[in-house]
């Protein structure tokens, strides 16, 4: 009799009105770690938005990527055109922003509104001569320089470009990213050798003068190369990666909340 009983409390758990109560129980609950309750405070709600933060960062990071970059590059070519016009204080407040990350030489940075694009070095110069030159933007005679150096323009250039491009290219299929290799011998390495024995002829040069007379100056044409490969390579190395980052954290957040 005890067995009969038994059998039957189990039949009753498995039949499908358990099951679809048990279904219903399992979806309200996921209801209500989408709302904040009434009792749960501003903690909860707090953590609610902050979800919703990520979720909306998740759903949208190439284009936050692509404003924030583009805004950056803007903002360099933004300094020669306010001191053309006039506003000397907005465009030196960009070239002191801008020179945290770069060293604006001006014989290895574009020019704007003047009689040449470029006015690169015909004779070495020492570091302290460099140093120097820094705070030169320009004039009227020879137009005024961008606030990032020729690398560093074709680089950030180049990710804004390449990164529209990839929004364009993940709508149409599946986006493999580079290999790790590929994008340092084509996207590092140059840059690297470009700028790296540059670097060591000057220290050579100032060193033993004797033996270099003029130490290696790369020119504008090689700097924005290997700066626009460097910069498509880490888009194609990198992006696809954060695709599969966000698409994990709008999979959870989804199942999670419920979240369209």
């Amino acid at each position: 009799m005890e067995d009969q009983t038994g059998s039957e409390s189990l039949n009753d758990a498995a039949s499908p009105m358990a099951a679809d109560a048990i279904l219903a129980e399992a979806q309200r609950r996921m209801q209500l770690r989408a709302q904040p309750s009434s009792g749960s405070g501003g903690g909860r709600r707090w953590a609610i938005w902050l979800n919703r933060g990520v979720y909306a960062l998740a759903r949208h990071w190439l284009a936050v990527f692509n404003l924030l970059i583009g805004l950056y590059f803007a903002g360099a070519i933004l300094a020669p055109l306010c001191l053309k016009v006039g506003w000397t204080g907005a465009g030196n407040m960009l070239y002191a922003f801008y020179d945290v990350s770069c060293h604006q030489y001006p014989f290895r940075s574009w020019f704007l509104f003047g009689e040449r694009g470029a006015y690169p070095l015909t004779e070495p110069t020492s570091v302290v001569r460099m140093a120097q030159t820094m705070h030169f933007n320009g004039d009227a005679v020879t137009g005024y320089k961008m606030a990032l150096c020729q690398r560093d323009i074709a680089m950030y250039g180049a990710i804004v470009l390449f990164g529209l491009g990839y929004g364009v290219l993940r709508s149409q299929r599946t986006v493999r990213p580079l290999p790790l290799w590929q994008y340092f011998v084509f996207g590092v390495l140059p840059m690297a050798l470009d700028g790296g024995i540059q670097w060591i002829s000057y220290a050579l040069w100032m060193a033993f003068p004797a033996w270099i007379s003029h130490p290696f100056e790369t020119i504008p044409l090689m700097r924005a190369l290997t700066g626009a490969l460097f910069g498509w390579g880490l888009v194609a190395a990198s992006y696809p990666h954060f695709e599969g980052y966000f698409n994990e954290i709008i999979f959870t957040l989804r199942q999670r909340f419920g979240w369209a």
